[in-house]
């Protein structure tokens, strides 16, 4: 329990800092994610080594578990979360100086690994910040708010800073390398200025109980949620339901972009930046948006237990989107758009069943926070792997996107049968149910 009352805290106005906190979440994570293999493609890497070399960068989403109690034993959540806005600024302006030395393969890598753990580190702070300082009630009227937020931050990572980059290249005849470093050197200008802002406007809110009796008390914390965690009934089982549920969709996570904007002769459809930024992201986001919504209207109706392998057909038979245009290659901008936002549509709605599988199955108990936060870390696991092995199966299907979309095709069976035979230990009403000393005890990020 926390030793004060939300109504001690000085509190500044929600809307003052929510919107701009979750924006600068969603930024970070996506320009790793997915931004930056698409740097990577146009300074001239081949798709096998892109998506090796990227894919690797999504490893602290996978491990922040593991250092997620200490930030309760030192500092302060609003310390942590200006102090790390503030080194992803130093970091975007440091990866735009080193691209353009002889080793910037190398050395860019490192940056954005760095990105990476800092990244990681104020989701879970920013996340601790607005469980700490509003009201269940508020967490529920601002919970739309922060997904759209987080999303407008994608946007601007996937589709804004793609197609800027593509305007500088076809606008003022620049090399790709002095196009991105201007676009990292405006990531470094944004993160400096969140800094500043949430140093002003962030409230102020204090660790928990205990917390600042340093680094035992955080290991103590930290055993005793795992412990629990692993004493779940048919834990291990749902936890494979977690890994496997996006396992094909990590495949097209990184392979899509590239195929998308690869040309012609190498089997791509060969979209120029600006395009792939307004499809992939913009328009892709609306339509991941959109899907969102109608999957919390239809498990509202139908309940998570009965709705999940509808959730889980929604979401991988749109593969078949991308192994249509593999094997047709269309050349009307029309038609791409459109399988392209079937596809996202379906990832929209059917990883609401994702996550609400985590909250409501995976996560209820004495440490709520901290559970999502393990089994949100199993899922980016499966990102991380996926992305990983992506590049290899690509080199095995003998560069041919069809081949690889069609493996994609068959991998997506799988998780529609581990949805059919998900475990479902807790009753719909009970999961719905959250503890309140889980609300207001536990610090962790929730990646979207």
């Amino acid at each position: 329990m926390l030793t004060f009352t939300l109504s001690s805290i000085p509190r500044p106005r929600l809307l003052h800092w929510v919107p701009t906190l979750y924006a600068t979440m969603g930024f970070p994570n996506i320009f790793v994610a997915s931004a930056a293999a698409i740097m990577y493609r146009n300074l001239g890497m081949s798709t096998a080594e892109v998506v090796t070399s990227t894919s690797q960068l999504y490893l602290p989403w996978v491990l922040k578990p593991l250092w997620a109690p200490l930030l309760e034993a030192f500092g302060t959540k609003k310390g942590w979360v200006v102090s790390m806005q503030f080194l992803l600024m130093v970091l975007f302006a440091a990866t735009a100086l080193l691209l353009r030395t002889p080793y910037a393969l190398s050395l860019t890598l490192a940056t954005f690994w760095m990105i990476g753990f800092a990244s990681a580190t104020q989701d879970i702070a920013i996340d601790g910040i607005f469980m700490g300082s509003t009201t269940p009630a508020e967490q529920a009227r601002y919970a739309g708010l922060q997904n759209l937020c987080w999303n407008i931050g994608a946007v601007a990572a996937s589709g804004i800073v793609v197609s800027l980059s593509g305007v500088l290249k076809t606008g003022h005849d620049l090399s790709w390398a002095q196009c991105w470093v201007a676009v990292l050197a405006i990531c470094a200008v944004l993160m400096g200025m969140s800094a500043f802002w949430h140093l002003r406007n962030l409230p102020d809110v204090p660790n928990a109980a205990g917390a600042r009796n340093g680094l035992p008390a955080g290991f103590g914390s930290f055993l005793a949620s795992w412990r629990t965690f692993v004493a779940k009934p048919k834990i291990w089982t749902m936890l494979v339901v977690v890994f496997a549920y996006r396992l094909a969709e990590g495949f097209v996570e990184k392979i899509g972009p590239i195929f998308l904007l690869d040309g012609r002769d190498a089997g791509g459809l060969g979209l120029d930046n600006q395009t792939l930024g307004a499809i992939n992201g913009t328009l892709g986001t609306i339509a991941f948006i959109a899907g969102t919504i109608l999957a919390g209207f239809v498990v509202s109706r139908m309940t998570l237990r009965r709705s999940f392998v509808v959730l889980a057909l929604a979401l991988n038979v749109p593969h078949l989107a991308y192994y249509w245009l593999s094997a047709d290659l269309p050349s009307n901008l029309l038609i791409i758009s459109g399988a392209v936002l079937v596809e996202k549509f379906g990832y929209g709605f059917g990883s609401v069943g994702h996550m609400l599988y985590m909250v409501q199955q995976v996560s209820p108990g004495r440490f709520q926070m901290s559970h999502y936060a393990f089994a949100t870390s199993v899922m980016a696991l499966c990102k991380w792997a996926t992305g990983w092995a992506s590049g290899f199966l690509f080199v095995a299907c003998d560069h041919s996107y069809r081949l690889f979309f069609l493996f994609v095709q068959v991998v997506s069976v799988l998780p529609v049968v581990i949805a059919y035979f998900a475990p479902f230990p807790r009753n719909d009403n009970a999961a719905a149910a959250v503890p309140k000393e889980a609300a207001h005890c536990e610090n962790v990020s929730v990646p979207h």
